[in-house]
């Protein structure tokens, strides 16, 4: 039996987030509504292009194929949309075979509102101020970067990389650095509170739901080890020790874990996840995801990493 939506892993997706909609939005903000509308109907056939998430959004539901008697994530389309134009985007997910089936329309509004009621882990799309309204409503939410993408059909594997502070921890360690400006005052406290676990952040509901899919594969692979896990999950950190041992502890205290952790200590992100090509990394500083090219990036705008300063 497929278990019941309270107990799924549940993605909520904005069609902005899931395909390519730069040529549909020129068409809104340059000739309107009704021209859009026209745009829309016209078009109704043409299959949208693949957007930023859409990589991980495919690879994601195909858990439910290897878990065929749990089905034990989901999807879930929030758009800003009406229901009438929204068929493009509903006959898309039905051109790529993709398995969502639950929608929600909003004709111009933010569907932010509706993320717990769905049960939703985490809620992604390219529209900046619906993201806003949901990280500071207390939702977990991440605004797909725009970049080149790339996916692999023939690579099943699903990598998820993820920054650690402000992202599945909260921002305590680096209000602390920020306020500073000092990496030994920060390693101190980073010490003295390492048995201390860390406050959830923003996608630490995530993470958990991620790790038990991870001990669903584990159970798997004992049964038979013919099969081929298909998750792999990262924390690519600037951290570096001793400050590695409050994060370790804290996901320990979670009773969560990585498959890899990089603690980069100023290393560039950009060298390790040009690397790993993950198909999807969420950090919360946007200075983490610039000039990075063909990864799927996520930014979380959440915490003191996203306060601008007065000066």
């Amino acid at each position: 039996m497929p278990y019941p939506i309270e107990n799924k892993l549940v993605i909520a997706v904005a069609s902005s987030a899931l395909f390519d909609l730069s040529e549909s939005d020129k068409v809104y903000r340059e000739q309107g509504v009704e021209a859009y509308r026209t745009y829309q109907e016209e078009n109704l056939d043409n299959t949208l292009s693949k957007g930023v998430a859409f990589p991980f959004i495919r690879r994601f539901l195909n858990l439910n194929t290897a878990f065929s008697g749990q089905e034990p994530v989901e999807v879930i389309l929030l758009s800003r949309n009406s229901p009438e134009t929204g068929m493009r985007v509903f006959r898309s997910i039905q051109k790529y075979g993709l398995d969502i089936s639950r929608a929600a329309f909003f004709s111009g509004t933010s569907p932010h509102e509706y993320i717990p009621a769905y049960n939703a882990s985490l809620f992604l799309s390219a529209n900046e101020e619906d993201v806003q309204n949901a990280i500071g409503a207390g939702y977990p939410a991440g605004r797909v970067i725009e970049t080149r993408i790339t996916d692999d059909e023939k690579d099943p594997e699903l990598r998820i990389a993820f920054d650690f502070d402000g992202v599945i921890a909260d921002d305590a360690a680096e209000m602390v650095y920020k306020k500073t400006k000092d990496i030994e005052k920060f390693h101190a406290m980073e010490t003295q509170l390492s048995l201390v676990p860390h406050n959830p952040g923003p996608l630490q509901d995530l993470f958990r739901k991620i790790s038990f899919l991870q001990e669903l594969e584990n159970k798997k692979k004992n049964e038979d080890p013919g099969y081929n896990r298909l998750l792999k999950i990262a924390i690519v950190t600037a951290r570096s020790a001793p400050a590695h041992e409050r994060m370790v502890n804290t996901l320990k205290s979670w009773g969560i874990s990585a498959d890899e952790a990089f603690f980069l200590g100023g290393i560039e992100k950009k060298r390790v996840l040009e690397i790993m090509k993950p198909h999807i990394y969420f950090d919360d500083q946007i200075v983490h995801l610039e000039h990075m090219d063909r990864i799927p990036l996520v930014h979380i705008p959440f915490g003191i990493a996203n306060v601008k300063s007065d000066k």
